[in-house]
């Protein structure tokens, strides 16, 4: 198929008639969910879908119901033409564009609670905000009924709760998490780093850095947790254009529990990895990132 033939869908009707034709036939659909303003890491997404299957339809929609009061809806960046024309030279077939009204109507009452998950890293700084993206990605994946859906591993919180509502829901469809995608210095690729000033964008590395710098000290596996953080923390609040740091944490990778104190977390083959997440603010740009030991 030519990448340039994508069709442009903005009512439910007619994606869900078009795709249950296309699984009529026996066709496997992969769907990467988007705000919008693609950068790399949303089209390594879409690209590995459309490697993995048959048809792949990827959804444009900024949600309303994930952004708190005073976060950045009215602001956050649009550029319709050109997420169009980034997405036609990727193969996919179909970009899903509703309304707001569209997808809440005027009367909108049910949603998605999410609950100790969606309450402790970002949700701490963010009150309710995974039950926003869980009700949207929900209603997505119910329009949309793929068989596989491409989330990247950037942010974790979000990709573990997601899967976790998949199974206690028993939804039918794979998640499929994928790469982080980093510039050359090492920022983690998001559509906010625009927000960025020069000086701001030059300094904002300094989030993986520190990340780093801590997993590189937890393998050492001589010293504590506690003494981890403050010299993580001494290293983000020395840079100038750091204004605050919501979390620096230390998470089990299979539960998101806590990890307090490394002690023989390191011994015996049944451990699961150590999920190391933090959120900063760059002048007024929240950034996240993890890594995985």
């Amino acid at each position: 198929m030519d990448k340039k033939q994508i069709k442009i869908i903005k009512d439910i009707e007619t994606i869900h008639a078009e795709i249950a034709a296309l699984k009529k036939n026996g066709a496997k659909i992969g769907f990467v969910p988007t705000m919008g303003f693609l950068h790399k890491g949303h089209t390594s997404l879409i690209e590995r879908s459309v490697k993995e299957c048959d048809v792949t339809a990827v959804s444009i929609f900024i949600n309303p119901i994930q952004f708190g009061r005073g976060e950045d809806f009215d602001s956050y960046p649009r550029n319709t033409q050109r997420d169009k024309s980034i997405i036609s030279k990727t193969g996919a077939r179909y970009v899903f564009m509703p309304e707001q009204k569209t997808m809440y109507g005027d009367d909108f009452k049910t949603s998605v609670s999410v609950k100790k998950l969606g309450k402790i890293m970002c949700g701490r700084h963010r009150p309710g905000h995974f039950d926003g993206v869980c009700t949207v990605v929900l209603k997505l994946f119910n329009i949309i009924s793929p068989d596989i859906a491409y989330f990247g591993r950037k942010d974790f919180q979000q990709l573990f709760i997601i899967k976790k509502m998949v199974e206690d829901l028993n939804i039918n469809i794979k998640i499929k998490d994928c790469p982080t995608v980093r510039e050359e210095d090492g920022l983690a690729m998001s559509s906010r780093n625009r927000y960025l000033s020069e000086i701001e964008r030059k300094n904002a590395p300094i989030l993986f850095k520190t990340l780093q710098t801590a997993a590189a000290m937890t393998e050492r596996k001589n010293i504590s947790i506690k003494r981890i953080k403050s010299i993580s923390l001494k290293m983000l609040n020395c840079n100038p254009c750091v204004k605050s740091v919501d979390y620096f944490d230390f998470r089990n990778c299979e539960t998101l529990d806590e990890i307090k104190s490394l002690g023989n977390y390191f011994k015996g083959d049944a451990r699961s990895g150590i999920l190391i997440a933090a959120a900063i603010r760059i002048g007024s740009t929240r950034l996240i990132d993890n890594v995985v030991i």
